[in-house]
C-alpha cells in the first residue's frame, strides 16, 4: 500500500480547530519509534492514524461500494435485516442514542452490524455477544457476506498488531493482549455506518446547540477502534471532557489510513494512564460513509488493573469487571429495546 501523505487529508475551514495526530507505519521496522509515537499519542488524545496496514485500497474501495449498495436498500429490505438480541444485522437512523444529556432523540445514522461467525449449535451462542450474523440474501446482494467476512479477518489481523505496540507501550509482553482470553477469542464486531438521516428526516444538518447529532459525544466500549472513513469530515474528538465548555476538534480524514482510538476496557486496564477520548460525529446535510471495527476481548476476561499501572500512591481507579457483563450493559444503555420494533410491526 502506498504512504499517503499529507496531501490526502480533506481540507477543511480555516476557522476549524483541526486536531494534528501522530501518524503510525505498521510496515516500519523500527519498533520502538513506533511505541514512542505511539505511546504519546494515548497520553494526549487517545487516536491516531495507522498506515501501512496491509489492506490495500483497492479492497477497501470495495468494502464501501458495498455497503453503500446495502444502505441504498429500501428501508423495508433493510428492516428485514433488523438488529438482533446478538447486535447483529441492520440499525435503523435513532437506534442510538450516546448522549442523552445533550441529545433530543438519537444518533442520525444507520448502521450494520457483523461480529465473529458462530454456528446456531454452537454452545458458544450462549455467550451474549456470538452467534450467527444475520446476512443480506445472495438474491439481494451477492457477494456481500464474502467481502464483509474477508473485511473481518484483516481488520482483525490490523487490531492485533495495534495491540502488540500498545503493549509494548504499557511495558507487558508484546504478546500480552493475544493470550487466549483477550484476542485470542475476542469479541470483534465491524460495523458499516451511513450518515444522512439529519438531511432526510429533519431538514437540518447537524446542531449541537439543538441536540442535533450525528452521532453523539461518547466514549467506545473495549480496547481499542479501528475506523476507515470516506473523505468527508464529521469526526470530532474532545480531548479533556472535564473542561468546561468543552473543545472539540475535528479529525481530518486521511486516505488509506485507519484512525484509531482507544476504548474504556483500556482505560480501566492502564489506570487511566492511556485515555478512552470522547468523540462525536456532526454532518453537514451530506451523505458520510465510515467502517467502524470494535475490539474487545473475550467474554470471560476479567479487566483489572495491569500490575505496570498502579502503586500504593495510585491504586487501581475502577474495580475489575467480566468484559461480557461490561458491554452488554453499555449496549442496554445506548440501544432501542428491541420490544419497541416489534410493537410497531404489529
Amino acid at each position: 500500500m502506498e504512504n499517503p501523505g499529507r496531501d490526502a487529508v480533506k481540507a477543511f475551514p480555516a476557522s476549524s480547530n483541526v486536531s494534528t495526530l501522530s501518524c503510525i507505519d505498521l510496515s516500519s521496522p523500527d519498533i520502538q519509534n513506533s511505541v514512542s509515537l505511539l505511546k504519546q499519542a494515548c497520553l494526549d488524545s487517545g487516536f491516531f492514524y495507522i498506515i501501512n496496514h496491509g489492506i490495500s485500497q483497492e479492497f477497501m474501495d470495495e468494502v464501501f461500494a458495498q455497503s453503500k449498495r446495502l444502505f441504498h436498500l429500501p428501508l423495508e429490505e433493510k428492516m428485514k435485516l433488523l438488529r438482533n438480541e446478538k447486535h447483529r444485522g441492520y440499525s435503523p437512523v435513532l437506534d442510538e442514542l450516546l448522549d442523552p444529556v445533550n441529545q433530543i432523540n438519537g444518533d442520525y445514522k444507520e448502521g450494520y452490524y457483523i461480529g465473529v461467525e458462530v454456528a446456531e449449535d454452537d454452545q458458544e451462542t450462549e455467550k451474549p455477544f456470538y452467534g450467527p450474523n444475520i446476512w443480506p440474501s445472495t438474491d439481494l446482494l451477492p457477494g456481500w457476506r464474502q467481502i464483509m467476512e474477508t473485511y473481518h479477518q484483516e481488520a482483525l489481523r490490523v487490531a492485533k498488531a495495534v495491540a502488540r505496540i500498545i503493549a509494548l507501550a504499557l511495558d507487558l509482553d508484546a504478546e500480552f493482549f493475544d493470550k487466549p482470553e483477550m484476542l485470542g477469542k475476542p469479541i470483534a464486531t465491524l460495523r458499516l455506518l451511513h450518515y444522512e438521516g439529519v438531511r432526510q428526516i429533519t431538514g437540518r444538518v447537524s446542531n449541537p446547540a439543538k441536540g442535533i447529532y450525528g452521532a453523539g459525544a461518547h466514549s467506545d466500549y473495549g480496547l481499542i477502534t479501528l475506523l476507515a472513513t470516506d473523505d468527508t469530515p464529521g469526526l470530532q474528538i474532545c480531548k479533556d471532557k472535564d473542561t468546561n465548555p468543552q473543545i472539540w476538534e475535528d479529525v481530518a480524514p486521511l486516505k488509506g489510513a485507519f484512525i484509531v482510538n482507544l476504548g474504556d476496557m483500556l482505560e480501566r486496564w492502564s489506570n487511566c494512564v492511556f485515555r478512552s477520548t470522547l468523540h462525536r460525529v456532526l454532518v453537514n446535510g451530506g451523505e458520510r460513509y465510515s467502517i467502524a471495527f470494535f475490539v474487545e476481548p473475550s467474554h470471560e476476561c476479567l479487566v483489572e488493573c495491569l500490575p505496570s499501572c498502579k502503586s500504593e500512591t495510585n491504586p487501581p481507579k475502577f474495580p475489575p469487571v467480566k468484559c461480557g457483563v461490561y458491554l452488554s450493559q453499555r449496549y442496554k444503555d445506548t440501544h432501542v429495546d428491541l420490544s419497541s420494533y416489534r410493537s410497531h410491526q404489529n
